[in-house]
């Protein structure tokens, strides 16, 4: 068997398997189920239990750790700390996307039970997964055209992702039609904000986004850089901080100024981290502070293998609903 063909059958055992878990339970419970599918990729970097939860399917990516093939399934296979601590003992990473095979496989699971399908994808500006996607729901809207399948790009990534997901499910509960869903999403999607910093350079060496000179000088003088995603979902470095206390801070100091509604926000707040805990808590703390309207408390979600493989350990990021995003 291809490694092609293990990969797809590793993605439907676990999608499969998450199915017959969460629909157990909501018949248990007397949950009515929606009447259509809302679905992203793993990369939204939500743990399994909130996904399943917010009654929310995911496709998963792929990653190598020094040569061995993985599912990103959100850390089933292998738990995250130990994808880290691997990372940081210097195994090498590579990732891939869900092709169109795949993605014509997943989504037609749900086809056959008579479910339409909302899928929303990793940011088109970071990955080409959405071509994949888009090529399966083409050839499955011939096979199936009474079914309804609708592609997205999230023009988002790692939480911000699970963001923007866990509010299409709000409103999916509320009762939003698959098409309302859709346009929802690709109108208000760019009010999402992402910013993120490191606090170890030698992850953005290895990926040659920055020189080895850079990283070594920058390592000697604490340089955490800050990062946020574009209007075009593409991640941009603002600026470069010196420290962990001072990036903590002004990482909050951007949430004050594009959050909606500035202190009086109420939305909710999501941050994601790689093995950096303190940090994240560090950075929930302060926004808790800052914020006393908010939704519940901060969530923390590890950052997954696949964004996890190019970040590194020592990355964390916050997400909150805010202004228009621009370049």
């Amino acid at each position: 068997m291809s490694q092609k063909r293990l990969k797809l059958t590793d993605n439907l055992v676990y999608y499969n398997r998450s199915i017959r878990q969460r629909d157990l339970r909501a018949r248990k419970e007397g949950i009515e189920l929606s009447e259509y599918i809302l679905s992203c990729c793993s990369t939204a970097d939500l743990s399994k239990e909130y996904l399943e939860s917010r009654d929310i399917r995911y496709a998963c990516f792929h990653y190598e750790l020094d040569g061995k093939q993985y599912v990103d399934d959100l850390g089933q296979s292998m738990p995250i700390s130990e994808f880290y601590r691997k990372m940081e003992e210097g195994a090498m990473t590579r990732t891939s996307q869900v092709n169109a095979e795949e993605y014509a496989a997943y989504f037609e699971q749900f086809l056959k039970a008579g479910k339409d399908v909302l899928h929303v994808c990793l940011s088109s500006g970071l990955s080409g997964t959405i071509n994949g996607a888009n090529a399966a729901a083409s050839e499955l809207r011939e096979k199936y055209p009474e079914r309804k399948i609708f592609i997205v790009d999230s023009l988002a990534a790692s939480s911000g992702f699970g963001l923007l997901m866990d509010t299409l499910a709000d409103h999916r509960d509320a009762g939003m039609s698959i098409e309302e869903l859709r346009d929802w999403a690709e109108a208000h999607r760019l009010y999402l904000h992402h910013w993120f910093f490191s606090t170890d350079l030698k992850y953005y060496v290895r990926g040659g986004r920055i020189s080895k000179t850079s990283g070594f000088i920058g390592g000697i003088l604490g340089i955490c850089p800050l990062l946020n995603v574009n209007d075009e979902g593409k991640l941009i470095p603002r600026e470069k901080i010196r420290g962990k206390k001072r990036v903590i801070a002004e990482i909050v100091e951007r949430m004050k100024e594009h959050a909606e509604g500035g202190s009086e926000y109420s939305g909710k707040c999501f941050i994601s981290m790689s093995a950096c805990e303190n940090e994240a808590k560090a950075v929930a703390a302060l926004v808790e502070e800052a914020f006393p309207k908010l939704n519940g408390k901060v969530h923390i979600f590890d950052i997954g293998t696949t964004i996890g493989s190019h970040t590194g350990p020592g990355t964390v990021a916050l997400f909150f609903w805010g202004d228009k995003r621009g370049r």
